[in-house]
């Protein structure tokens, strides 16, 4: 399929040869409601933005999701001239905040996406938009490890340790998670399958509040981003057994990858990166590539996402477009391949 169908989608209109005089004053009509957008729409997009921008967030304040739009946000203003307000839409899967984006028609809302609602809840919700036609990938950011992490109140030390407790007693382990469809979810969705454990899933409105439960020891384990456990562990409120990606990360040298511990199929990352309407001017998708990138070359930004985990990688908006089919089309296969359904 031509990638560029999966961005641009064409829209016609063909109101009768036969009523020429309301076809004249119906292209009038748009072209006068479309003159600002075309005005913005140069080759810089000077006149981008006008007004402050929104960028949305599809998980509850102080998730992974979070802290990367803030830090993003709070630099990316002063180069769009203009606010940029972080708004928390939490809830299915991150995929509210998308869906208001992508029927956003205000020329100045953005959304900071995840791998959860762009590649991982297409292939499980039916969604009140199309993912890959209704929605531009504009700014690649950076992506963050799943941390195996357990309660202190069980006694595993290692993951084999947690297999061991799982086999001995079936059913009574459960992990929490930032919701149903989340990176948590389908890592620990994978885990189940390569141990042959059984363990119960136990979905929450975002991660702050999993993670109270998880040190209350309420629920004994999750699979959630390293952003926004970090500081759990460094405290000691609960340990980590193993990261999800194929390398350790700087933050927790210590802390092996889940190949090392055995389990080379249990591998995935959480990604970032801002995504547009559609139909968004290509030249302020530009602008806005342009000043993200900017924004992650500041040591500033670098040393504050780096400290919770954070491996950016300033993108192209082609490169970002290929990574969004890749990891759509790779996360299809493990949801087919693990059987993940939702109950």
């Amino acid at each position: 399929m031509n990638q560029s169908a999966l961005y641009y989608p064409q829209h016609y209109n063909d109101i009768g040869d036969t009523f020429m005089l309301r076809r004249t004053l119906t292209t009038c009509a748009l072209a006068s409601l479309l003159a600002p957008t075309l005005a913005a729409a140069s080759e810089n997009a000077p006149s981008w933005p006008t007004r402050p921008v929104r960028m949305l967030v599809g998980s509850a304040p102080g998730g992974g999701t979070d802290i990367m739009a803030r830090a993003v946000a709070d630099r990316l203003g002063p180069l769009l001239k203009q606010s940029v307000i972080v708004e928390n839409r939490p809830g299915v899967s991150n995929t509210l905040a998308v869906d208001v984006t992508a029927k956003s028609t205000d020329g100045v809302t953005m959304v900071m996406g995840v791998v959860t609602a762009h590649a991982i809840a297409p292939h499980l919700l039916k969604l009140p938009y199309d993912n890959n036609k209704d929605l531009v990938p504009v700014a690649f950011v950076g992506s963050v490890p799943n941390v195996l992490v357990v309660s202190n109140s069980i006694p595993a030390k290692s993951v084999q340790e947690l297999v061991a407790l799982a086999k001995k007693e079936p059913g009574t382990l459960n992990f929490a998670s930032s919701g149903t469809g989340s990176t948590q979810h389908i890592a620990a969705e994978m885990f189940k399958d390569s141990a042959g454990v059984q363990m119960t899933h136990v979905p929450y409105k975002g991660s702050a509040a999993a993670l109270v439960d998880l040190v209350s020891g309420q629920v004994q384990m999750s699979f959630d981003t390293l952003p926004s456990v970090i500081h759990q562990i460094k405290s000691g409120k609960m340990r980590p057994l193993a990261v999800t990606t194929p390398h350790r990360n700087a933050q927790l040298p210590q802390v092996p990858t889940m190949a090392e511990a055995g389990y080379p199929d249990v591998a995935i990352s959480a990604w970032y990166g801002v995504y547009m309407p559609a139909s968004t001017p290509p030249a302020v998708q530009r602008k806005v590539n342009d000043a993200v990138n900017k924004v992650l070359a500041m040591p500033e930004t670098q040393t504050r996402l780096q400290a919770v985990g954070a491996e950016l990688k300033p993108m192209t908006q082609a490169e970002f477009a290929k990574l969004h089919m890749d990891e759509y089309q790779r996360f299809g296969d493990i949801i087919r391949k693990n059987d993940i359904r939702l109950d």
